[in-house]
């Protein structure tokens, strides 16, 4: 039998205070994951209104699909640059409102077999779609150290990124580099100890930033940005939760376009010291909303 989801979604409040749901609406939560906020938002269009659940991996539509049931649901596997191609399979033309909730999710830190966890003995796999693209143990084996310092380093914002490039490729010289566990002790090993010791796992900015580099997480949120408001009906909103600095800064830039987006948020909203006590992975969640700005000299929908 399938397991059922550990994820919680982060700032669930927050999320439908700004999308501002109304019953008849037509939603699409672009990362479905753990359905916590697809459920939410399906509970608020109603029986009338349309909720398209899209992820890039299958066990979440799959969990979805399987979870959800009963409510006005469809669901898609795919990437959230693709909303357009998802949109025009379903029959749909335009939404009210879109939900980003870019990053990983509690289930997929959870499945030993992907990768994700530090101690998982499963292959350093950390791809979303595990049917798409090249695994993360194969990159680490073939690349250049000077090329994996550059990746850890953009995407992961480590400033250890040449000492672990080096250590990656000493260690692959004597024996392929496989697990997670066995990465993320190798990560580890190459970092110098610190004291006090970090609040965070050694390895948690290379995991990130190889995951981020496998998925090609930025181009699809960037691709997002642009396409998305093509398909958002008239005083339409898109809310992104992100949980990385370059991530927030494609979303920060994006609204910033005054002649696509009116910004709901001045600043991102960020979860409570309540929400952070109840679910830690909310600590570096940043919230940001927009709404589709009106043509030159209309009045702006209520």
């Amino acid at each position: 039998m399938e397991s059922a989801s550990v994820h919680t979604s982060v700032l669930p409040a927050e999320v439908l205070g700004l999308l501002a749901v109304q019953p008849g609406m037509r939603v699409v939560d672009g990362t479905l994951g753990g359905g916590g906020h697809a459920r939410l938002l399906a509970d608020a269009v109603g029986p009338e209104g349309l909720v398209i659940g899209i992820d890039r991996d299958p066990a979440a539509i799959e969990r979805g699909a399987r979870e959800l049931t009963g409510l006005p649901m469809r669901f898609a596997q795919a990437n959230f640059c693709d909303i357009p191609e998802v949109l025009d399979a379903v029959g749909v033309d335009r939404v009210d409102r879109v939900l980003l909730d870019v990053g990983l999710s509690s289930d997929q830190l959870a499945d030993r077999e992907r990768g994700f966890s530090f101690d998982s003995e499963g292959p350093l796999d950390l791809r979303f779609d595990p049917t798409e693209g090249e695994p993360a143990w194969r990159i680490v084996n073939r690349m250049r150290p000077e090329s994996l310092a550059d990746i850890i380093h953009e995407f992961g914002e480590e400033r250890f990124s040449r000492r672990i490039a080096r250590r990656i490729a000493a260690v692959r010289e004597r024996e392929p580099i496989h697990s997670a566990r066995d990465f993320a002790r190798l990560v580890a090993s190459a970092i110098p100890r610190q004291h006090p010791p970090p609040r965070i796992h050694p390895a948690t900015r290379t995991f990130q930033a190889l995951r981020i580099a496998v998925n090609q997480e930025l181009k699809s949120l960037r691709i997002a940005l642009e396409r998305i408001p093509t398909r958002l009906a008239p005083g339409g909103r898109l809310a992104v939760i992100s949980f990385h600095s370059l991530e927030d800064r494609l979303v920060k830039e994006a609204f910033r376009n005054r002649q696509t987006w009116e910004a709901l948020t001045r600043t991102p909203v960020e979860a409570s010291a309540e929400e952070v006590v109840r679910n830690p992975r909310s600590r570096s969640a940043k919230l940001r909303a927009a709404v589709i700005a009106p043509p030159p000299g209309s009045t702006p929908p209520a």
